[in-house]
């Protein structure tokens, strides 16, 4: 099987498993826990998840929030029907933004959009269709739009509306704006649960990616390393960085939250020796712009267990959990890893899992 072959990352699901309401209560969602050295994969809840975790480990999860990004409006000249979808601010000042439009091909640069009583112009072009608009003066304007006139960027796949959008699309401990997709892993989790998993002798630290077109984008290039990754804003703060040291020193595991932790982690990693005495499996702390695309072949550094939704055919997210398997599996190990991650996928639809945003998730271990 050839790895790098884009057909080989895809699989059919019932469309009766694509879930389209959240769990409730959040915890309520199924678990499976996959011990990949032992080829054992065991069927629980996700509130179960405290027991999967040791003390002295350390849980890394991604505190962004998701904006109310997307905008329904009209042409100005036309007065027919606009969609836009706002991916990350280009400026400084919050003025302009990267957006997706529809009809992007009616919408070129100077085209206007009224959404409420505010215009929009657009005002640049980017590569992948993306444009850039011009949507208000300063940060705090611009939110209070979106406050206002926003709507929450569910998937398309999810097609009901019958519960609350704002509220379910966004993990308990939300804090920083930025994001137009959800962390999805992090629905999972409740503030009790937070708490349980703390009393295990847990530790939990924070690092922020906000998701935008790198994570959702779908891969359409058949060789997959020809795949253009777009890039994301991430930060891993000092006290994170403090935290996977000592993690480390007592011989702990570093627990990504979430593809978007994992991502994070290892796009600041150090590698070992790299500076003198730094040891192996350390991050450092500061803020990039990451364009990581993990794909099998990458070398792991960071990141010891993965908490993980199940992903779309085809998308980047499922390259990047073959990867990880691969990496627990002792690496150079990449056509067991995709042939055991398509056999795990197959137990989940036969077990009738629910799949994407609001589906259930997976625990995967040495």
């Amino acid at each position: 099987m050839n790895f790098y072959d884009l057909d080989a990352y895809d699989y059919q699901l019932p469309e009766s498993q694509i879930a389209q309401t959240p769990a409730v209560p959040r915890d309520s969602s199924r678990l499976m826990v996959w011990k990949v050295s032992e080829g054992k994969r065991e069927h629980r809840l996700f509130r179960d998840i405290p027991s999967c975790l040791a003390p002295g480990d350390l849980l890394v999860l991604n505190d962004t929030r998701v904006l109310p990004a997307r905008l329904w409006g009209s042409k100005e000249k036309s007065g027919g029907k606009a969609e836009i979808l706002l991916l990350s601010p280009s400026t400084p000042d919050f003025c302009l933004w990267r957006a997706l439009v529809r009809p992007g091909r009616r919408l070129p640069v100077g085209a206007e959009i009224r959404v409420g009583g505010r215009i929009l112009s657009v005002v640049g072009r980017e590569e992948g269709g993306v444009r850039v608009l011009r949507v208000g003066t300063d940060k705090k304007d611009v939110f209070d739009f979106l406050d206002e006139q926003g709507e929450m960027p569910l998937p398309p796949y999810i097609k009901t509306e019958n519960f609350s959008q704002r509220e379910s699309y966004q993990t308990v401990f939300a804090l920083k704006d930025g994001s137009v997709a959800a962390p999805t892993a992090s629905l999972h989790f409740t503030r009790d649960l937070l708490e349980r998993i703390k009393n295990r002798g847990v530790e939990i630290a924070w690092v922020t990616l906000h998701v935008g077109l790198g994570t959702f984008r779908p891969v359409k290039t058949q060789d997959i390393r020809d795949h253009p990754i777009h890039a994301e804003y991430c930060q891993v703060p000092r006290a994170t960085e403090e935290a996977v040291r000592e993690c480390r020193r007592r011989r702990g595991r570093v627990v990504a939250g979430g593809t978007t932790v994992a991502r994070t982690l290892e796009s600041m990693a150090v590698e070992g020796g790299a500076e003198g005495c730094l040891e192996k499996g350390l991050v450092r702390a500061g803020a990039m712009d990451t364009k990581l695309f993990i794909y099998p072949g990458f070398a792991y550094k960071a990141v010891d267990a993965l908490i993980t939704n199940f992903h779309l055919p085809k998308s980047s997210l499922l390259m990047l959990v073959s990867a990880f398997v691969n990496h627990l599996a002792g690496g150079g190990r990449e056509e067991f890893a995709l042939t055991s991650l398509r056999e795990t996928y197959s137990i989940a639809i036969s077990e009738g899992y629910r799949f994407f945003s609001f589906g259930d998730a997976m625990f995967i271990e040495k």
